[in-house]
């Protein structure tokens, strides 16, 4: 028999072992992005039941274009058997060139730095998921968790518009700003670290008829760019610029377009453009850049994974992967413990920790070097990226963020499951 039969055969014996042993587990997920779609496949592999919960009333199609770096995350795809539609939908965004006020290049950053080893828009991906696991997951768009109670047998779910039901676990993959950790775990104001930073992205038209690329303009305190997507059919607008705390309706879309303009008004490039095709975006997203830093990621019959649980920033480029790999780690922690939440909750943070750290330290000081709080240092930043290409080192930055996404070895779930032994203790 070849190794790759005897894979097959192994796998499909454990998936069958699993399904027996965790027929009886439902477990509740917030969140239809990334980490709440990618915990329903595994929990599905391993035969428990699920049902995702997501506020939205639909799937969201928009958003800013996501990374995966080093085999830690491509071999979560590969097993999960999307890898190929994942490369199938990557942008293949090239360098980011950094103009001047005219549109001039000025300085060229490598692609590594920015798209890793695939790069995909969040919304791609976010549809992979959920076809890969529409058929055997129930979705319930339109509503959100109102309250938990819990008792020794399972947790008591109210939602703002659907009727009361109880499940043996519920998680929380609900992002940045997570209702299931605010009811769980204590206020938002608790765990979340605002970086000094906001950001914005929106769906415009390729009006500069980038290929493959993106252009970014700097000037102190704000940065602006577009890079083409959909193979050129498109362009995302970004913007970022520096803040104290706002304290804005996350929700307020009109207010939050009002003070992007206010921002960005004469700020030269694209800006006063990209302000006017704002207004008119089907997919306009703002908010603050932020991280989650949590002592302990499970509370009971309750966990969070992804950034709910540890949020890196969208500057650190880690917060996809980490969310892929936390799912397929939670996951196989509840099979090879069958079920027995307490066992494997433990494992879970015990496998996660370290990396989830490593993750988050990556966004950390990225947002002074996004927008630079004066005219000089954004200029020397600017003239750096000019010389970068010439530098001893150069590519020190993706070697870095390379090995922080490749620092966790993965157990081999499936495996541990055919042999009937602890899977953290399996073969990785």
């Amino acid at each position: 028999m070849t190794n790759t039969t005897a894979n097959t055969t192994a796998n499909a014996n454990a998936t069958a072992t699993a399904g027996t042993r965790q027929k009886s587990f439902h477990v509740l997920i917030s969140g239809a992005s990334v980490a709440g779609p990618a915990l329903a496949h595994w929990l599905h592999r391993y035969g428990f039941t699920t049902t995702i919960v997501e506020r939205a009333p639909a799937l969201r199609d928009g958003g800013y274009a996501v990374d995966f770096r080093g085999q830690a995350h491509l071999s979560v795809l590969r097993r999960m058997g999307l890898l190929e539609a994942v490369e199938a939908a990557r942008t293949g965004t090239g360098s980011m060139a950094y103009v001047n006020e005219t549109g001039k290049p000025v300085a060229k950053l490598p692609a590594d730095l920015f798209a890793g080893d695939v790069e995909i828009l969040r919304g791609d991906l976010a549809r992979i998921l959920h076809d890969a696991t529409a058929e055997h997951t129930e979705y319930v768009f339109g509503d959100s968790i109102t309250s938990l109670r819990e008792d020794a047998d399972g947790v008591h779910v109210t939602f703002e518009r659907g009727a009361p039901r109880r499940f043996d676990l519920v998680i929380g993959a609900d992002g940045l700003h997570s209702t299931t950790r605010r009811l769980a775990f204590g206020p938002e104001e608790h765990f979340v670290r605002h970086l000094g930073v906001y950001c914005a992205i929106f769906t415009t038209g390729n009006h500069l008829g980038l290929d493959h690329t993106g252009h970014a303009y700097r000037t102190a305190n704000r940065l602006v760019a577009m890079y083409s997507a959909r193979h050129n059919t498109e362009a995302k607008a970004v913007f970022y610029f520096g803040s104290t705390d706002l304290g804005l309706d996350r929700r307020d879309a009109v207010r939050q377009q009002d003070v992007l303009t206010e921002q960005f008004t004469g700020n030269g490039w694209q800006s006063d453009r990209l302000l006017h095709d704002m207004r008119y975006a089907p997919d306009f997203y703002f908010d603050s850049v932020a991280q989650v830093a949590m002592d302990g990621w499970t509370r009971g019959r309750v966990a969070l994974v992804g950034d709910a649980a540890h949020c890196p920033s969208s500057l650190s480029g880690m917060g996809t992967g980490l969310a892929l790999v936390g799912a397929y780690v939670l996951a196989g922690e509840l099979a090879a413990a069958g079920g027995d939440h307490r066992v494997a909750f433990a494992r879970y943070e015990q496998e996660m920790r370290a990396y989830a750290d490593g993750c988050r330290k990556m966004g950390d000081g990225v947002a002074r070097l996004m927008v630079p709080g004066s005219r000089f240092t954004a200029g020397l930043l600017n003239r750096y990226y000019k010389l970068m290409p010439y530098l001893p080192g150069k590519d020190m930055a993706a070697k870095i963020a390379r090995r922080t996404a490749e620092n966790i070895t993965l157990c081999d779930y499936t495996a541990a499951e055919v042999r009937g032994v602890p899977a953290v203790r399996a073969g990785r």
